[in-house]
C-alpha cells in the first residue's frame, strides 16, 4: 500500500512518514482486541465508521467526551514506560460519559510526538486498546502527528475522544435527588490522571527525578514513581451493571478539582452532599503527598480524588443492594455521606 510513499525532503525536515506506516502496522493487533458489533471497517481509512446499536431505544442520545492525561505523560516519559498511559486517556473520557448513563461505543486517540518511534507509538496504543477493552469501546481510529521543532524528540502527548449512547429517558441527571439519599464511594487506584503538576512540584521531579525511584515504607515498599503511574481505574462495566438493577440518581467522576469541584456537579440547587471525612479510605500516596509537600487537607480534597474515583447517589433503602452489586463487579464500594438540604452543594465534615 505504501511502497512508493517516501519523501526524502520531508524526512530531512524531521518527519519520517514511513515511520507512521510502520506504527500503524504494529498497532493493528492491539486495535483488533477492541472490535465490537458496531465496527464497520478496518483502521487506515480517512474516518472510522460505526453502526449505532439503537434497538430497543425510544430516543437514542449520543454522549461525547474528550480529555488527555495531563502531565502524567511526563512521568511515563521519565520512566520510559508507555504501555499504561493509554488506559488513562480512555478512562478520563469513558468515566465522564458514564456519568450520564451512556454506554461507550467507540474511541479515537491523538498522539503528538517530537519523533515517531513506531515501537513506542505501538506501546502507547496498546494501553489505549486495553482501556477500550476494559470499557467495551471500539478503537476505530486515531492520529499520530510528528512535530519536530515543536516538541523534543523524546516527548509526546496523548488525548482521546469517546462517544457513548443512552436512551433519553434513562439519562442520569440530578432532578430526582432527594434529602436522605446516600452517597457511595467507588475506590480509586491512586492519583489517576489529575494533580500531577502539584506532584511534580512536591517531589521536585523536574530537577531531581531520582527522588521518584526510592522505595517508600509508607507505600508498602513501592517507589513514588510506581505509585503515581498506576493507571486510572475504569468504572464503566460496574456502573452499567448497577444501572440495570438500582435507581441511580447521580454519578460523579472525581477528577481535577477533587471532591469540592466534582461531587457538586451531580447535585441540584438546594441539596448538598455531606461527606464524612472519617469514612473516606484515603490511599497512602495521598498521605505521602500531603506530608512531603506540606499540603493543607482542604487543598488535598480540592485537588485529588483521595482514594475515591467515582461516587454514586442512590436511595437510602437501595444503598446496601448497590454496594453488593458494585463489589460483585470488583469495586471497593462503601458509603461516605448523605444528601441534605443546604445552600452549598458539598460539605466535608
Amino acid at each position: 500500500m505504501h511502497e512508493n510513499s517516501r519523501s526524502e525532503s520531508y524526512a530531512a525536515a524531521g518527519v519520517d512518514i514511513t515511520a507512521g506506516y510502520k506504527a500503524v502496522e504494529l498497532m493493528k493487533k492491539h486495535i483488533a482486541r477492541t472490535r465490537n458489533e458496531g465496527c464497520l471497517d478496518d483502521v487506515g481509512g480517512f474516518g472510522g465508521c460505526f453502526g449505532l446499536p439503537v434497538a430497543g431505544m425510544e430516543e437514542p442520545v449520543l454522549v461525547s467526551g474528550t480529555d488527555g492525561c495531563g502531565t502524567k505523560v511526563k512521568l511515563a516519559i521519565l520512566m520510559d514506560k508507555h504501555d499504561t498511559i493509554g488506559i488513562d486517556a480512555v478512562a478520563m473520557c469513558v468515566n465522564d460519559i458514564i456519568c450520564c448513563g451512556a454506554k461507550p461505543l467507540f474511541f479515537l486517540d491523538y498522539i503528538a510526538c517530537g519523533k515517531n518511534v513506531p515501537e513506542k507509538i505501538a506501546e502507547i496504543v496498546s494501553g489505549v486498546a486495553e482501556g477500550c477493552v476494559q470499557s467495551g469501546a471500539a478503537l476505530i481510529g486515531g492520529e499520530t502527528a510528528e512535530h519536530p521543532g515543536l516538541m523534543p524528540v523524546e516527548d509526546y502527548d496523548l488525548a482521546g475522544f469517546a462517544v457513548g449512547i443512552v436512551d433519553k429517558k434513562k439519562i442520569i441527571d440530578n432532578k430526582r435527588m432527594e434529602e436522605g439519599d446516600v452517597v457511595i464511594a467507588m475506590a480509586s487506584t491512586g492519583i489517576h490522571s489529575n494533580g500531577f503538576s502539584l506532584c511534580r512540584k512536591v517531589f521536585d521531579i523536574d530537577h531531581n527525578p531520582d527522588s521518584l525511584y526510592a522505595a517508600r515504607e509508607e507505600l508498602g515498599g513501592k517507589s513514588v514513581a510506581e505509585a503515581l503511574l498506576v493507571p486510572t481505574r475504569i468504572y464503566v462495566k460496574s456502573i452499567l451493571a448497577l444501572l440495570k438493577e438500582v435507581d441511580v440518581k447521580g454519578i460523579s467522576h472525581i477528577t481535577g478539582g477533587g471532591f469540592y469541584e466534582n461531587i457538586p456537579r451531580s447535585s441540584p440547587d438546594g441539596l448538598c452532599a455531606r461527606i464524612e471525612k472519617s469514612k473516606v479510605k484515603i490511599l497512602p500516596i495521598f498521605d505521602v503527598i500531603a506530608k512531603d509537600g506540606n499540603i493543607p487537607e482542604r487543598d488535598m480534597f480540592n485537588t485529588y480524588n483521595m482514594g475515591v474515583g467515582m461516587s454514586v447517589v442512590v436511595k437510602a433503602d437501595e444503598a446496601e443492594k448497590a454496594i453488593e452489586i458494585l463489589r460483585a463487579n470488583g469495586e471497593d464500594a462503601y458509603v461516605i455521606g448523605r444528601i441534605v438540604k443546604a445552600d452549598q452543594k458539598i460539605e466535608i465534615v
